[in-house]
């Protein structure tokens, strides 16, 4: 796992900021992804590639805890010199020279790599994951297949835009963002895609303003194709959340017809609803589920179902490895309870001859084909059959890992 880094001189006050990262994180229990873009907004002074120093420093001991502590010899919770040493570690291992700073004077560096050579046989050190995932792992695919799962999640993911063909088309807006300094390249197998040749802050871009695009994984854009949406009809994201593959289904449906953007939490709705209308996305309505009124008011009136189930975002850890340290087993079994429920309830939104599709960002069977079959031996499963299911390997595919099912009611 070690990395090829150009040379780069270190600065102590971004290591210092990559530490606080890490204190928050690691023990206070908050959300990566908001305290670095907290922290990335607290000093103006720094520029992208100090921004980039901070952000793949704090997410890569994220992704490597397990490991990193191990050769550092230290456990949580971390004090202030042991976040040091987790960063001493990453630095080791990749090769870098150690400044002469006290935090990090006296590191091992050799001691660091001779036992990362004898680590080689434990892979779920090696791999920086629990136990218990790596036995869930090797019983979901077997020992090979998830060796090479989890190597791919254990990789940076690629920043993948959606181009918004309400506005513009890929190679318009691949001129354009390449007019503003930001080279994207096209992908055969996903139509809607550009994919950044080099990590940038496109949410400042002008084409971003304008709508012309959506940031959205490769593997997350095939969920509203594979619903297989037509103009003119009647449709139900049921848990939309922020509203991406709600965005993408609009698109799909050339804003015709009636797109019905359903999510228990109202800020999700109201964030939908500023990118719909950013996106030009006209056909979307949202409807706050407070009670199951609101889902027996559409009994069977859909003639597409989309649930985006809750679920591990095992398939996900790639952008949110925090993720991969809250897997454990009560998680899941929330988690199974929660589908569980959703498609059951939900799947009576489906009209006869519609098509439900259930999808989720895990690759767990627990979650997907067994859920999809228990769900198919119900009472309200009875009416449905399955017409085609998939599975997104990460490994395979180079991004995400999703599930997707789609199940015809009679």
């Amino acid at each position: 796992m070690k990395e090829n880094h150009k040379p780069i001189r270190l600065h102590k006050n971004l290591a210092v900021a990559v530490i606080n990262c890490l204190n928050s994180i690691f023990n206070q229990d908050l959300q990566a992804d908001k305290v670095i873009a907290k922290m990335l907004k607290s000093d103006k002074r720094w520029g992208k590639r100090d921004r980039g120093f901070i952000a793949e420093n704090t997410y890569e001991i994220i992704r490597w805890k397990r490991l990193y502590a191990e050769l550092a010899g230290v456990k949580e919770p971390y004090a202030k010199v042991d976040l040091w040493r987790l960063l001493s570690v990453r630095w080791v291992l990749q090769g870098m020279p150690l400044p002469a700073w006290d935090e990090v004077r006296g590191t091992p560096a050799r001691r660091i790599k001779g036992r990362f050579d004898g680590l080689q046989q434990h892979r779920a050190i090696v791999c920086s994951i629990t136990d218990w995932l790596d036995e869930l792992g090797v019983a979901n695919f077997g020992e090979a297949q998830w060796k090479q799962e989890i190597d791919a999640l254990n990789t940076q993911a690629s920043v993948v835009l959606r181009v918004n063909r309400l506005q513009t088309n890929p190679k318009t807006l691949q001129n354009e963002l390449a007019a503003e300094g930001i080279e994207t390249v096209s992908h055969q197998n996903y139509p809607d895609a550009l994919i950044l040749q080099e990590r940038a802050n496109v949410f400042e871009t002008n084409a971003f303003q304008r709508g012309l695009f959506e940031v959205q994984d490769a593997s997350s854009q095939l969920v509203a194709s594979f619903t297989e949406v037509n103009p003119g009809m009647q449709v139900i994201d049921a848990c939309a959340g922020a509203g991406g593959k709600s965005l993408h289904l609009a698109a799909l449906m050339e804003n015709k017809g009636q797109l019905t953007a359903l999510d228990i939490y109202p800020h999700k709705l109201h964030e939908l609803k500023r990118r719909a209308r950013r996106a030009g996305a006209h056909n979307i309505t949202t409807r706050h589920i407070k009670s199951n009124k609101v889902i027996k008011k559409l009994h069977g009136r859909a003639d597409r179902v989309l649930i985006d189930a809750p679920c591990t975002g095992l398939g996900v850890l790639r952008r949110n490895p925090d993720a991969k340290w809250k897997i454990n087993t009560n998680f899941l079994k929330r988690v199974k309870q929660t589908q569980e429920y959703i498609l059951h309830t939900y799947a009576t939104m489906v009209k006869p001859g519609g098509k439900l599709v259930y999808a989720t960002c895990s690759i767990l069977k627990e979650e997907n084909q067994s859920q999809v079959e228990s769900f198919l031996q119900s009472e309200v499963g009875k009416q449905f059959s399955l017409e085609k299911e998939q599975l997104i390997s990460p490994a395979k595919s180079g991004f995400d890992g999703f599930y997707m099912a789609r199940i015809v009611r009679s």
